[in-house]
């Protein structure tokens, strides 16, 4: 079926199309903006002051004039009978206002120094700027719908004249679908376009145009303007060469792959040829892609790949504790100041994968589990590991220690161990205070044996850490209202 365009209203006064964008309505018809002012005074209307009759448009001053009742007290006030129907303001009103006086009782400027429209000298209280020209301010108007212009919206024309930007898209915008009209309009109006052609302008192949050698663009050699200018490895290219030497696909910068041959391609291309090739490259997983080449070829640029680090091995006492490897920054796992494999980084008993949240620094300068470092370093005893049954990993009775402390271990050096029980603190049973470092089995109270922590802990002038309460009882003020209560005096 062909393209119909669609059909639009026609404005009344003009009998041209009204597009939604301008259109005015008054008495169910549909005008122009430029066109909804007032038959008689010219003045322009709005839905507050719009008379219609006969599809002619009135304000309400001149429709009262022209078509309001007459004679006594009406029109001219009481006392008065008035005939007047306005007919000496419907004389044919130009759409230039030219200003006072004609241009014969103007002054007239020389020939290109006055006003272009009037020809009168511009003096600087009335001087209007526009293409470099001098205008009156009544004559700063459109020449097409004579609406007042100022230098926000003034456009001036190839004819020398000045228009509105409405206008001024209508006489000299582009035309075709899509343009000035709407979709679907193809705007060739003469009224409008005047002698402007609306055929296409040529276009000119810069293609032709050849540049320097060595300076234009790569694929054509043609000269390259920086209106079609593209970029790829320090040489410019036209937009319209800018394409994929294989498939000719359009590139832009972001999937644009410059190739060792000073040409362009596309991803998939430039994989193709360049990538790498073999077992689950380019083709997917079960093809082996050679792209004509011999196994020689591929062997030679196939890069060589050992996927077991931990063979080889590292310089004494830097490599991984646990293998002995050398650990690559890709792979590396930090823990006690050594680094590990990520694969050796597991719990020496459980074998379970370990991070920086998971594993326990033994003191047998291995790595466990948080459970298996429990099992095997944290305390025993009733309440310890599998409450609420006794354990003793080595046979002993577990009433030897009642308070399930270390009797054995390595002792602290420099007395940088537990207060408490002088064995050494490692990192995952760790408690502070005032710079002293506990295990977290000794951190309490030294009168009430209270665990403690960071909330209910006080340091003791006597060096050991107690419990508010026994802090108090011990620390405290003394006296009435202290300690004892109050009422008590007390000294002791």
């Amino acid at each position: 079926m062909p393209f119909v365009a669609i059909e639009h209203p026609k404005c009344p006064k003009c009998s041209k199309s009204v597009y939604a964008a301008e259109e005015r309505i008054a008495g169910g018809y549909k005008y122009h903006k430029m066109c909804f002012k007032c038959e008689m005074c010219s003045k322009f209307l709005d839905s507050t002051n719009c008379a219609e009759h006969d599809k002619e448009l009135y304000c309400k001053n001149c429709h009262g004039r022209k078509y309001g009742p007459k004679g006594y007290g009406f029109g001219g006030g009481a006392g008065c009978l008035s005939t007047d129907t306005g007919d000496h303001l419907a004389s044919n009103v130009s759409y230039f206002h030219k200003p006072q006086g004609t241009v014969e009782s103007r002054a007239k400027a020389p020939e290109g120094e006055g006003c272009p429209r009037c020809g009168g000298f511009v003096y600087m209280a009335e001087q209007m700027l526009a293409k470099g020209r001098s205008w009156h301010k009544e004559c700063f108007k459109c020449a097409t719908c004579a609406k007042g212009l100022d230098s926000v919206n003034c456009c001036g024309g190839s004819d020398k004249e000045i228009y509105c930007k409405v206008c001024y898209g209508k006489k000299f915008g582009p035309k075709g679908y899509g343009y000035g009209q709407g979709a679907g309009a193809l705007q060739s109006d003469p009224a409008y376009n005047g002698d402007v052609s609306t055929s296409r302008a040529p276009v000119t192949d810069t293609t032709s145009i050849k540049a320097k050698p060595g300076q234009g663009c790569p694929r054509c050699g043609g000269k390259v303007f920086a209106a079609e200018q593209m970029l790829a490895k320090g040489s410019e290219w036209h937009r319209k060469c800018f394409k994929c030497k294989d498939c000719n696909k359009t590139l832009d910068s972001i999937i644009a792959c410059d190739g060792p041959d000073h040409d362009v391609y596309c991803k998939t291309c430039y994989g193709k040829k360049w990538g790498p090739h073999g077992y689950g490259f380019a083709c997917g997983s079960g093809f082996l892609q050679t792209d004509g080449l011999t196994d020689d070829q591929i062997s030679a640029t196939r890069p060589f790949y050992n996927p077991d680090t931990t063979s080889i091995k590292a310089a004494e006492g830097e490599g991984c504790p646990r293998c002995g490897g050398k650990v690559f920054a890709a792979e590396q796992q930090l823990a006690k100041g050594t680094m590990w494999h990520k694969k050796c980084f597991s719990c020496a008993t459980c074998h379970r994968p370990l991070d920086s949240t998971l594993a326990c620094d033994g003191p047998d300068k291995e790595i466990y589990c948080k459970s298996c470092y429990g099992k095997y370093f944290g305390p025993k005893g009733f309440g310890y590991g599998h409450s609420p049954t006794l354990v003793s990993t080595k046979g002993e009775s577990t009433i030897l220690f009642p308070e399930a402390r270390p009797t054995s271990g390595i002792k602290g050096r420099n007395g940088n161990g537990c207060l408490r029980c002088g064995y050494e603190v490692y990192a995952a049973e760790q408690m502070i205070s005032k710079n002293k470092v506990w295990h977290k089995r000794c951190f309490t109270c030294a009168d009430c044996a209270k665990s403690l922590d960071s909330t209910n802990l006080t340091d003791g002038p006597d060096g050991d850490i107690h419990c508010k309460p026994c802090y108090g009882k011990f620390f405290g003020p003394r006296g009435c209202g202290f300690g004892l209560g109050g009422g008590v005096l007390s000294r002791a």
